[in-house]
């Protein structure tokens, strides 16, 4: 990059907000994937105007320019793949405006989900979308990817929130999307086209969320079962039941050994668990639905059934889910993380199919996820000085990714494409969808300074 490119960054930020030390280049290298690639620089900016100014720059001088949150992606999706400038928007992390009487929020891109649920809780409502870096993500990465989390299959994702948006376009231009009101059937929805697009088409500044009632009971119960095929058809027979679950977690029985092996958690003997939430206005409507869900455990043979007495309690089985991806990690130095989803109905084929074919390579493995909404999570250990592992995992990858789409699923349901997915996106998607997308970036990006290189486009 240019010096006088650089020169011109630090004028709109100010010296002290332009970087291109080497440390913090390599900071800026990578996310939470097992992608890298080092920026020309980065930038911490402050507002809507300073980020408009930087894109004008951009496009004139055709360098790319990478949104950022918290770095947070498990699909490289905050990855400088072209090298360019890293836009770190985590200054921007004001809460505009709470407006419980309107049931929203106006905040910042870089709003911390966790601070948004702490000021939110005293006045009884909440974010629903939960994802588990909830600790660190920011609003404004979980709107660039339609993160969701474990409340899913009751409350949806970060999509269903999203009332309205700010956004820069790549020329610098700034947008206005959506508005303030519950329902809109105004024109054209270009709030959706701009969430999970990834900071692929415009820069998200601030987000309008809708918000929600937060419930005052809530009943938690663990079940185990000889097989993962019986705790799948659980999961199918109990989201068709009429009771819809605030939680339904599913873990293999190789995630239950490690969380026993690794993390020292205790757990009955199985092949597979299932967690389970149930939650309401009242203690009664919240047990009447778990007394529904735990007679559907004991159809699919269920070996074991465990209800939680007290608040202490669920807490305890609930650590034992968050718990699980550090603990499989400690069986080899890499990992990888996926978030295929099917149609609920196809859940045990999934199930079975995925662990088929991981054994099938040979590798450790752990299978857990969201099962209540057919997301599920195969994270496969593998060690990337071993050539043969690496082989193996991205062939494992590649017929996952060939099962679920065979499914009638998706790549992704809450983690996005990035760089990790994007060679894969044709088999989902036809050749009429993806010449639309890239249609669609080119007339809001002709230059590709945006992000280039994610979802495939």
């Amino acid at each position: 990059m240019k010096e006088e490119i650089k020169k011109a960054l630090a004028g709109i930020v100010g010296e002290g907000n332009f970087t291109d030390r080497l440390i913090d280049m390599v900071s800026y290298s990578y996310d939470a994937s097992d992608h890298a690639h080092r920026p020309d620089g980065a930038v911490w900016v402050s507002g809507t105007e300073e980020v408009s100014q930087i894109l004008r720059l951009a496009n004139e001088h055709a360098f790319p320019v990478i949104p950022r949150g918290a770095g947070t992606s498990l699909t490289g999706a905050a990855v400088p793949a072209s090298g360019g400038v890293v836009l770190d928007l985590c200054r921007m992390n004001r809460i505009l405006d709470i407006r419980v009487e309107d049931r929203l929020v106006v905040v910042q891109p870089g709003v911390v989900y966790a601070d948004l649920e702490k000021a939110l809780a005293p006045l009884g409502f909440f974010f629903p979308p939960d994802p588990a870096s909830g600790k660190v993500c920011t609003i404004g990465g979980n709107a660039a990817t339609n993160a969701g989390g474990i409340r899913g299959a009751k409350y949806g994702v970060t999509r269903d929130y999203v009332l309205g948006l700010e956004v820069v376009l790549p020329d610098g231009r700034v947008l206005r999307t959506g508005s303030g009101c519950i329902k809109s059937a105004s024109g054209y929805d270009l709030t959706r086209l701009f969430v999970g697009s990834e900071g692929t088409l415009g820069v998200i500044t601030e987000v309008t969320l809708k918000i929600s009632p937060k419930p005052l009971a809530f009943t938690t119960a663990l079940a185990m079962f000889p097989g993962l095929k019986n705790a799948g058809q659980a999961v199918s027979d109990i989201m068709h039941s009429g009771i819809v679950p605030s939680v339904l977690e599913v873990l293999d029985g190789n995630a239950v050994r490690v969380l026993r092996d690794k993390a020292g958690i205790a757990l009955p003997e199985g092949e597979a668990m299932i967690l389970s939430e149930t939650d309401g206005y009242t203690q009664g409507e919240s047990a009447f639905q778990m007394d529904v869900i735990v007679g559907i455990f004991k159809k699919n043979d269920a070996t074991v059934i465990q209800r939680a007495d007290s608040s202490e309690e669920a807490e305890a089985l609930w650590r034992a889910r968050k718990s699980v991806g550090s603990a499989a990690a400690k069986l080899r130095t890499n990992n990888v993380s996926e978030d295929v989803t099917i149609p609920v109905s196809k859940v045990p084929d999934l199930l079975t199919g995925v662990a088929a074919i991981v054994e099938r390579h040979g590798l450790p493995f752990v299978i857990f996820g969201h099962a209540g909404d057919g997301n599920l999570h195969p994270r496969i250990m593998f060690d990337r000085s071993q050539p043969d592992e690496v082989q193996k995992v991205q062939a494992a990858v590649e017929e996952i990714f060939r099962l679920t789409c065979s499914l009638g699923g998706t790549l992704s349901g809450e983690h996005g494409i990035g760089l990790a997915k994007a060679p894969f996106m044709t088999l989902e998607h036809d050749p009429v969808a993806m010449d639309l997308m890239r249609s669609l970036k080119g007339l809001l990006d002709p230059r590709n300074i945006l992000n280039p290189g994610k979802l495939g486009l």
